[in-house]
């Protein structure tokens, strides 16, 4: 193939789901939180709607590595199934045993709701994801909505997460299905990257496929040719620019440059000269619909079954009582059968990853780590966010000491806490040492992941926008009035002027501008105002309690 020529280790822009080349753009973190406030939520239904090819499969991936660790989850990928074959399937997923020659939907909902008592008894959280689910018959709906029915005087005992096509929310708009659509505690639509995100994604693609200098693959022309030709959908573009790669690679150009990706995209999606001028808009909600139909259930289908595969080796892992840091990385380089149990730590500055969130806890906090920081949000007034990057910019920015997702010699998994990275040094902290060791020693061992924890506003669930109300409105717009050094308005309403202000405020700190009060926000504002934990007050506390060394 072409890679080679460009000096690529592997094939950038395959359509095949690859948790290497995760891309998280910021409509990806909002809708992940809507998912997540909605799992938390106590029951009943969460709906993630999307064009094909915009990152449904993606986001759930996230939202499963997120949920915590006492959570049982059945995946219903086909939903092309009658009501009695959908309980089936579920009971199957659950492994809840029932007479194999059973058609009785009753004996199916009842060994369904004696599971989910088990469960609540074990203070287990049961939920059930299902797939392309605007293929669900009406009744098929309506059986799934009794489901919810299941429950105990304080909660359901089911969470169910419907993902679809935008049609999807059309059909619960019916009234007949009304009743669902009531249930429902937390819905997004996921829409196209914007051309900014979409030059964000071609780069990082190209990165993780071993891109190692400063160089571009793509002109500017080129990456807003491909943007205005693909409508900033993740699939459609992946075919666009493997085409375009394709045909440099032909011409033997070093770069592709507008003209090849306009040939690429007459070969790949039959689109003439003259359409490739049209809006983005144009484009995303006529030919591009047109176009991830085409191709959409064989592409679907695949990413379907590698995303099965996937899950079900992290479900069989847990199952057998596999620590986190008893686990193989996936996708970890090397070749050949790893022997299967504990890791030993070769360097002294590599820890377990509970050890790890320890180890940053004990930064914010005198007391112990909760078992569930990062799974329940708002703890002790702490949120734990995480992240994945190619590059140190991203983590460096947030200006907070993370939590490094790393990789022993043997493929097991470690971590370990960045308070700094400067002149080429980290230094890192474990929680009985500081350490200064080689930075790219650290990127060597660096997965691309990090989590970190942030000082969020009493009440706070999401995103604050115009419209919103309440206790946490009251508490940013006093932040802000304090950063004024102004008195704070009787303020509970996100008003137009208080949007202009976050726009002022975002504009002057370097964050993208669009008067929405999201945790970036919120954190550059902490920064300002002098609270929370920075990089550097952390690098100083770490340094006053435990010195500083080198470490091997």
């Amino acid at each position: 193939m072409y890679h080679p020529f460009f000096g690529l280790t592997e094939q950038p822009f395959s359509i095949a789901v690859n948790p290497r080349y995760l891309f998280m753009s910021d409509r990806h973190r909002e809708a992940l939180a809507h998912l997540l406030y909605g799992v938390g939520s106590g029951g009943g239904f969460v709906l993630l709607t999307g064009e094909v090819g915009t990152g449904k499969t993606t986001l759930n991936r996230c939202l499963l590595e997120q949920l915590p660790a006492d959570t049982d989850i059945a995946i219903v990928l086909n939903p092309a199934l009658s009501a009695t074959e959908l309980l089936a399937s579920v009971c199957d997923e659950f492994e809840i045993r029932y007479p194999s020659d059973t058609r009785s939907l009753k004996t199916l909902t009842d060994a369904l709701h004696r599971f989910l008592l088990a469960n609540h008894a074990k203070n287990r959280q049961t939920v059930l994801m299902i797939d392309e689910a605007q293929h669900l018959d009406f009744d098929v709906l309506e059986q799934i909505r009794l489901l919810t029915n299941l429950e105990t005087d304080e909660k359901k005992l089911l969470q169910i997460i419907l993902t679809g096509q935008p049609e999807l929310e059309s059909m619960l708009g019916r009234p007949e299905l009304r009743q669902l659509n009531q249930r429902i505690t937390a819905r997004y639509q996921l829409t196209a990257l914007d051309a900014r995100e979409t030059q964000s994604y071609v780069r990082h693609r190209l990165s993780v496929s071993g891109l190692t200098d400063s160089r571009s693959l793509f002109t500017p022309p080129a990456l807003r040719r491909v943007f205005k030709l693909t409508g900033g959908i993740p699939r459609l573009i992946n075919l666009l620019c493997d085409r375009a790669l394709m045909g440099a690679y032909g011409r033997n150009e070093p770069v592709v440059s507008a003209a090849i990706v306009r040939q690429a995209a007459q070969e790949v999606f039959g689109v003439n000269a003259s359409s490739a001028t049209k809006p983005p808009g144009t484009i995303g909600t006529g030919n591009v619909r047109r176009m991830a139909l085409a191709f959409g259930a064989l592409s679907a289908v695949l990413a379907g079954l590698l995303a099965y595969d996937a899950l079900m080796a992290e479900r069989v892992a847990v199952s057998e009582g596999a620590s986190l840091a008893e686990r193989p990385v996936a996708g970890a380089m090397g070749s050949g059968n790893a022997a299967l149990g504990p890791a030993v730590i070769t360097p002294d500055w590599l820890v377990s990853h509970r050890a790890a969130e320890s180890a940053l806890w004990s930064l914010w906090r005198d007391t112990a780590l909760p078992s569930s920081v990062c799974d329940a949000p708002g703890t002790a007034g702490l949120r734990c966010e995480s992240g994945e990057s190619n590059t140190w910019d991203m983590v460096l920015e947030l200006n907070r000491p993370v939590v490094l997702d790393l990789q022993r010699r043997n493929r097991f998994a470690a971590a370990t806490v960045l308070l700094a990275a400067r002149d080429e040094v980290a230094t890192v902290f474990t929680g009985a040492v500081v350490c200064e060791v080689p930075l790219t020693t650290v990127a060597d061992r660096w997965q691309g992941r990090f989590r970190y924890f942030w000082e969020s506003p009493p009440g706070w669930t999401g995103p604050l926008r115009i419209g919103d109300r309440g206790a946490v409105v009251a508490h940013v717009v006093g932040e802000f009035a304090r950063l004024d050094n102004l008195p704070a308005p009787p303020l509970t309403l996100f008003t137009e002027a208080l949007e202009a202000r976050v726009k002022v405020f975002q504009a002057a700190v370097g964050l993208r501008v669009d008067g929405v009060i999201g945790v970036r926000t919120l954190q550059a504002l902490n920064d300002k105002l002098g609270d929370g934990l920075t990089s550097n007050r952390a690098l100083r506390s770490a340094i006053e309690r435990f010195g500083v060394e080198s470490c091997r």
